[in-house]
């Protein structure tokens, strides 16, 4: 098999929530989480044999409900958050307002069932002891046994509404998230061995109408105290101190913004994709205007990740069924092929003489990944290898890719 081949993993069951496994770990693992009304959900840890291409898997069963968002804690290797649906019987539980309402944005939220509404509701959780990386079975013994999860807290939603996402502080003791529910933004303390969880603070989006954020994403910088936040076409970032807004980018796309993600080595820029079929790299101190805008894809775009060790590398999945893997080299860290900070360069006449002979790389499409037949709802890049990834379609094909070895060689060189 060519190194560069692609391995694909089928989960029998729809999924469209996908993480990496964030810890200090050496192992390659993603966490899927599924979506069935039939059957139990199930949470399919994914542990990738670099070596040898072949993928190991254990199941956790996730009784509650299907999985719409999952997310691993970058601190404790065992611990995940889920968002995931529950149905509340109409004749024994009201829930607010929402309870009078009609139906709900793509991440889950109210339904509408014969005599049910469906809240999407957030909880932590611990996998078992034997299935934590370095210590899983064998696949043979994996494959026919599903573990169960232990459930640690919930966070409760009740006076809040439907949980869009859980996002974890990027460093530190894993003790604190943020937690998105329709158009309050709640802050967790995570205490007793994340036993419990207690609202430190919270902020709500004031307009007209139906407010509703659909995705977050905690900054790294700044000593963790920005969180950005995406509703409608709106773009916003949020001081988790005051938790009061900082910026808004009030028309980012032109139709709805699905995700976001912070540049890992820039501290001010932030990349964006939305229903426009568009992804833009915003600088987000001054956001009259993007930096930059890619247009590859033609269909809704729902995921956009930084590569965490070379900020070049951009991935995106969309509902067009395709992946695309970009070169933002000129919005990058090394946009001339070599570390420089925001400040050293103003422009390109401060380059040394000897430079200009050579011009820099262009941003460019690196590749287009075809494998799924269905929306790629979810993209992520895998924590322990910078040069592979993995790709999620409703379908629940997961597709473990790499970087082309060309480009990776030539990054590296």
């Amino acid at each position: 098999m060519e190194d560069d081949a692609p391995v694909i993993y089928g989960l029998e069951f729809q999924a469209r929530a996908l993480t990496p496994q964030t810890a200090e770990t050496d192992a390659i693992r993603f966490l899927v989480g599924t979506q069935s009304l039939k059957y139990d959900n199930q949470i399919h840890i994914i542990d990738f044999d670099d070596e040898n291409n072949i993928i190991n898997k254990n199941v956790l069963l996730h009784q509650v409900g299907e999985i719409w968002h999952i997310s691993a804690s970058p601190a404790d290797k065992g611990v995940l958050a889920t968002c995931y649906n529950k149905r509340m019987d109409l004749n024994t539980h009201v829930v607010g307002e929402k309870s009078e309402t009609g139906s709900v944005p793509f991440h889950g939220g109210w339904e509408q069932a014969s005599d049910s509404k469906v809240l999407t509701c957030a909880a932590v959780w611990r996998m078992p002891k034997e299935v934590e990386p370095g210590s899983h079975e064998s696949p043979d013994d994996a494959s026919s046994t599903a573990h169960t999860l232990e459930l640690l807290c919930h966070l409760d939603n009740t006076a809040h509404g439907s949980m869009a996402c859980v996002v974890w502080e990027p460093t530190g003791d894993g003790k604190k998230v943020i937690s998105l529910a329709d158009n309050h933004i709640l802050l967790w303390d995570l205490q007793e061995s994340s036993s419990q969880a207690v609202l430190a603070s919270s902020a709500s989006l004031e307009g007209k109408g139906q407010l509703k954020f659909t995705s977050g994403r905690w900054s790294p910088h700044h000593n963790c105290t920005q969180v950005a936040t995406a509703n409608d076409t709106a773009v916003r970032g949020w001081d988790t101190r005051s938790m009061s807004q900082i910026y808004c980018i009030e028309n980012a796309h032109g139709q709805l913004v699905r995700d976001l993600d912070f540049n890992p080595n820039k501290q001010y820029y932030l990349a964006s994709c939305g229903d426009d079929c568009k992804v833009k790299f915003w600088d987000t101190r001054n956001v009259t205007e993007p930096v930059k805008t890619l247009e590859e894809h033609s269909h809704w775009v729902w995921n956009v990740r930084y590569n965490h060790s070379h900020d070049q590398l951009v991935l995106t999945g969309s509902s067009d069924s395709r992946v695309i893997l970009s070169n933002m080299v000129s919005i990058s860290s090394e946009p001339f092929g070599h570390l420089v900070d925001d400040d050293d360069l103003s422009d390109q006449e401060e380059r040394r003489p000897e430079d200009k002979s050579q011009e820099p790389p262009q941003d460019s499409v690196i590749a287009t990944y075809e494998e799924h037949e269905d929306s790629v709802y979810a993209v992520d890049w895998s924590s322990a290898d910078p040069w592979l990834f993995a790709s999620l379609s409703y379908d629940g094909r997961l597709v473990i890719n790499r970087v082309p070895r060309a480009l990776k060689y030539h990054i590296l060189l």
